[in-house]
């Protein structure tokens, strides 16, 4: 379905119910689409994403699932108007029946604007003063309230009245080999207006009838060349002059199956019968001409024809693959190719039989020879030959211009896919800078100094690379190799300890614990992430074989930190507490994690090595009493 319908949806569910609601409904339903607008609405998208909306919100709240796929209908209606789709309700007619009567005609004129659309169809069995039956026929299964509830909004909305549908029987059945459900739905609603103007009609077309008399049946053949005339046993009883030299003899279809030699392409989804036929009169038709069968039964060099088409139920091999023998008017000779017909259908009581009042669909000149069709074939009384000449000067122009919209639509399919690429990218790459809540906020248009805040407990741990020096420019390269590839086995530390990356500055790497997220386990997480650096330091392959090592330092305490700067924003930390852990790490070893009182203080007693060692002096601080940190395995032969 189109995503004009799941943005009229989303948008009154969040009016109505909340965006919560609709973010929990989406994640319900397993829908990886977060948002149905503007440049969405010609995007195609699965039919059960509506349904299983549906699902959720009725798990969600306290209505059923068909309340809600009702409440979908109304929304549809509801939302249209934004795209000026109510001027053609407005405009079908004037009663409620005679828009019911034009569904499918209007599905048939967007089907240019909307070319993937699946639309129902529906026609009336019976009218009366207290509103009619309808029988609704689609491919989708579980959209029959989603129906009651456009109509219900349609009638209120545009007709002023009051409509109560009520569900007579559902059936499923079969065309061109796929399943339809079709229901016969009860429409009660005040049908007085319709009734009236259809029986001052029928009394006009009786004072008119009393004083013309009547004409033959043949003279609708000529005046409508391409008609078709069949009973309702679906035989063929006449059909236009123009139609018998186009199969070349008429007389031998007479009595023949009208299916045999037409088929139906319009409205879609219904069978070629009488009764379809009966009871969809007032929509347009659309039927091909299958020319193959005329050149079948006609032609006498038939050869290579009758080889190819003498069973319809075969299928034909065109460039290695099996086609329909429908689909090889496609790679036919000229003047062989189907005709496609277009009109309407009309009961005579005369003769009891159909009418087909036709011409055929012809765009411009250049199509007239691949049919085998002149000018002079197109109803005199019509605007057909004005119509194709007009084609044949804008079929150009009118190409192009698809060819280009068709191509700016795959682009914004193509863009579509890329935008949300890219900004998964900006979004991990802000996340890099600054931590995702911070980020959040900034982006909910608060002031970046309302981020700034005050955490009274958490870790801090610096770490250097030792063991090598940058006074070549050779010697600078390796460094940069060296530190790319153990900053790059750190980095996929930090969330496995929910440790945050603040920065590095030269060989120096510096993270934090506790802030922006606050958790009593920092000084836990700190040490247990600064001990397994000191182990994983060893295992990046560097290209040059050089032996680095750390050495850490770790202070817990509290700390104020905020984003800073405009260019390049970051999210920094401030106070002694940060200072403190510097000089730790700039007082520690090769290898060692160097913690202070504070730090040892918060950890538990059980889980690690701790070693005094001794009071130690750190520069702005004086003398301090630190510790050293291992783990049981990494303790043994240590003095």
């Amino acid at each position: 379905m189109y995503g004009m319908l799941l943005e009229s949806v989303q948008y009154f569910v969040q009016q109505e119910y909340g965006d919560e609601i609709w973010q929990k409904a989406l994640v319900m339903a397993e829908c990886k689409y977060a948002v149905f607008k503007k440049l969405h609405i010609y995007q195609v998208y699965p039919d059960h994403i509506m349904s299983n909306i549906a699902s959720a919100l009725a798990k969600l709240t306290s209505k059923s699932y068909d309340s809600f796929m009702n409440f979908f209908g109304h929304c549809f209606v509801r939302f249209f108007s934004n795209y000026g789709y109510d001027a053609t309700i407005k405009a079908t007619g004037r009663n409620f029946t005679d828009f019911l009567e034009s569904v499918d005609n209007i599905h048939s004129q967007f089907r240019l604007s909307y070319p993937k659309m699946k639309s129902p169809s529906m026609y009336l069995t019976k009218v009366d003063r207290n509103g009619c039956i309808l029988v609704y026929r689609s491919k989708r299964m579980g959209f029959t309230h989603y129906l009651m509830g456009q109509l219900d909004q349609i009638a209120t909305e545009v007709y002023n009245l009051e409509l109560e549908c009520q569900v007579l029987s559902t059936e499923t059945g079969e065309v061109d080999g796929k399943t339809i459900v079709i229901v016969t739905l009860r429409l009660n609603f005040d049908n007085t207006h319709y009734i009236l103007a259809k029986q001052v009609k029928e009394e006009a077309h009786l004072r008119t009838i009393s004083k013309l008399p009547p004409f033959n049946c043949d003279l609708l053949l000529v005046l409508f060349p391409f008609a078709i005339l069949f009973d309702p046993a679906m035989s063929i009883v006449a059909i236009g002059e123009k139609l018998t030299q186009v199969a070349e003899g008429g007389h031998k279809l007479l009595g023949q199956p009208v299916s045999k030699y037409f088929r139906l392409r319009r409205p879609k989804g219904i069978n070629f019968t009488w009764k379809n036929v009966s009871n969809l009169r007032s929509v347009m038709f659309e039927i091909e001409v299958l020319r193959t069968e005329f050149t079948k039964v006609h032609t006498d060099n038939k050869e290579l024809l009758v080889e190819k088409v003498e069973n319809l139920s075969d299928s034909i091999e065109v460039d290695g693959k099996n086609i329909s023998p429908y689909a090889s008017r496609r790679d036919s000779q000229p003047g062989v190719k189907n005709i496609l017909l277009k009109g309407q259908m009309l009961y005579l009581t005369d003769v009891i039989g159909i009418i087909f009042l036709c011409c055929p669909v012809v765009n411009d000149i250049g199509e007239l020879p691949d049919q085998g069709l002149y000018l002079n074939d197109m109803n005199p009384h019509g605007l057909a030959k004005e119509l194709v000449l007009a084609g044949w000067q804008n079929n150009s122009k009118l190409e192009l211009m698809f060819d280009k919209a068709e191509q700016r639509a795959s682009e914004l399919e193509t863009n579509l896919s890329l935008l949300e690429v890219w900004k998964k990218r900006g979004d991990d790459l802000l996340y890099s800078m600054i931590p995702k809540p911070v980020a959040e906020k900034l982006r909910a248009g608060n002031s970046p100094l309302s981020t700034c805040q005050t955490f009274d407990s958490v870790s801090v741990m610096f770490c250097e690379l030792v063991g090598f020096n940058s006074s070549t420019v050779e010697d600078a390269m390796e460094l940069v190799s060296t530190m790319n590839a153990v900053f790059s086995c750190f980095d996929s530390l930090m969330d496995t300890f929910n440790l945050y990356k603040v920065e590095t500055v030269g060989q120096i790497y510096m993270s934090v614990c506790g802030a922006p997220e606050e958790t009593p386990l920092h000084a836990r997480n700190v040490c247990d992430a600064s001990l397994c650096m000191t182990r994983h330091v060893k295992q990046p392959q560097i290209p040059s074989g050089t032996k680095v090592d750390v050495r850490i330092g770790v202070h817990s305490g509290p700390v104020v930190a905020g984003v800073v700067g405009i260019k390049v924003p970051r999210y920094c930390f401030f106070g002694d507490t940060v200072n403190t852990a510097s000089r730790m790490q700039s007082t520690s070893s090769p290898g060692m994690v160097h913690i202070s009182d504070s730090t040892k203080k918060l950890l538990p007693k059980d889980k690690y090595i701790i070693r005094n060692r001794g009071v130690v002096k750190l520069k702005g601080k004086g003398d301090m009493e630190t510790y050293w940190i291992f783990e049981d395995d990494l303790t043994d032969g240590i003095d």
